[in-house]
């Protein structure tokens, strides 16, 4: 054979190399998408490459996993979801002091029957975590937060706080335009939770249980006139307040929105101070 029929020889050979390599460009791919969308129906996929199989499942476990068994066949597994609480945000809402009675009038302590719309609560709930039971639909929140609480008296009401007592006098000589005893605690919930969906965003939700408090800070703030001129006072103490106060506690909305309502199931003085003092809390939240 001379030289110019091999070097023919060798492109014709080189040739059909290239025609056959294009070829598998073109067709593995159709191959792979025709093995995927065979399966596109179910949870599983396949890819076969010569004596190699490739198969992902998808389906929801507990936590991510990834082997590889003796077959060369790869396995991954997508985490579940788990649905998140509804109690990192802001609450806004009202106080009303109420009697053993539920009702709102103290005939003989009269300064307990306070102002429902001067007298705010917000609360800036700042941890969160829920313990979901098995499924995304139910489970027990608890998280941290610090609750804000102010009691408006309707009159020139001064409180006086003793060793064995907690009551009240009415100033005869100020006119107050702001007179409230306000209070902070450091609150922890334990709500047993329900939402209609796992993405917090598109859920409705319902929770209810307890929130338990210590009492961090309390005073007393005035503001009134006196011979013609304004002025401000601030008085910390005690005030007889109870140092602990657990809430029954109810919470629904949808999404980021919702409203709550707390009573208190202790009373909110110290026993035998002054009559029991049990305040209803009502308003809006919003969740972050």
């Amino acid at each position: 054979m001379t030289c110019g029929s091999y070097g023919k020889a060798n492109r014709k050979n080189m040739k059909k190399v290239y025609i056959i390599a294009v070829s598998m460009m073109f067709c593995l791919p159709s191959i792979a998408q025709e093995e995927v969308e065979n399966e596109s129906k179910s949870d599983t996929t396949r890819v076969n490459f010569g004596n190699k199989e490739i198969v992902v499942i998808e389906h929801e476990v507990e936590e991510d996993d990834f082997y590889i068994d003796e077959g060369d066949t790869i396995f991954t597994e997508k985490k579940k979801k788990k649905s998140e609480p509804h109690w990192a945000g802001v609450d806004l809402g009202f106080t009303m002091l109420m009697n053993s009675n539920f009702a709102t009038d103290f005939p003989n302590d009269k300064h307990w029957e306070n102002d429902p719309a001067r007298s705010q609560t917000w609360n800036l709930n700042i941890l969160e975590h829920k313990f979901n039971f098995g499924t995304p639909y139910v489970g027990l929140t608890t998280g941290l937060g610090f609750s804000f609480t102010s009691v408006a008296f309707k009159d020139n009401y001064v409180l006086m706080d003793s060793p064995d007592s907690l009551y009240a006098v009415i100033d005869t000589v100020n006119s107050y335009s702001k007179n409230k005893l306000r209070a902070s605690y450091l609150t922890v919930p334990l709500l047993l939770e329900f939402n209609t969906n796992a993405d917090a965003d598109k859920s409705f939700y319902f929770a209810a249980g307890v929130i338990g408090g210590v009492r961090l800070t309390s005073k007393v703030k005035r503001k009134g006139e006196f011979d013609g001129k304004n002025f401000t006072q601030k008085n910390k103490g005690k005030y007889g307040l109870n140092p602990f106060r657990l809430d029954a506690a109810v919470r629904m909305g949808y999404s980021h929105f919702g409203v709550f309502a707390n009573y208190n199931l202790l009373s909110m003085f110290d026993e035998g101070k002054t009559v029991p003092v049990y305040p209803l809390t009502f308003g809006l939240s919003l969740n972050f």
